[in-house]
């Protein structure tokens, strides 16, 4: 192998070393401002209820007092929230109760998601679910 072919690889193999140590440093910054932007933030989740027409205000009430229990049997729950829909633009599609739980964490929102308590009033909305819309964000 000449020397000129043996310095070309060796600056070929400088370069993609090069381009792989930028592609990780790109990597972790985005990471780490993805992490920093979680840190100083609040995971949100939205709930709005479609309650079905036949459902009585009993059950309804009954489904409001059992979601606004969630935050003191399920640790994981850093702050709740929830009201009556009172917009004066009649653009809420029949969602009535809107309910806003939130995390510190993905990882508190995954306990959340799944545990007993909330699969219970899952259980207990069901009959009376007309529709639901849920979304989640991180604050800004």
């Amino acid at each position: 192998m000449t020397l000129a072919r043996i310095a070309t690889l060796l600056l070929v193999a400088t370069i993609a070393v090069s381009f792989t140590k930028a592609d990780m440093d790109q990597s972790q910054r985005t990471k780490q401002k993805n992490r920093s932007t979680q840190e100083d933030s609040l995971l949100r989740h939205v709930v709005l209820f479609k309650f079905k027409e036949d459902s009585p205000s009993q059950a309804i009430e009954e489904i409001k007092n059992a979601f606004s229990k969630l935050p003191s049997n399920i640790p994981e729950v850093y702050a709740y929230e929830w009201g009556l829909n009172n917009s004066p633009e009649g653009l809420n599609k029949d969602f009535t109760h809107c309910f806003l739980v939130t995390f510190k964490s993905e990882e508190d929102r995954a306990v959340y998601l799944p545990h007993p308590d909330h699969m219970a009033f899952v259980e207990l909305l069901k009959p009376h679910l007309a529709d639901v819309l849920v979304v989640d964000y991180w604050s800004k």
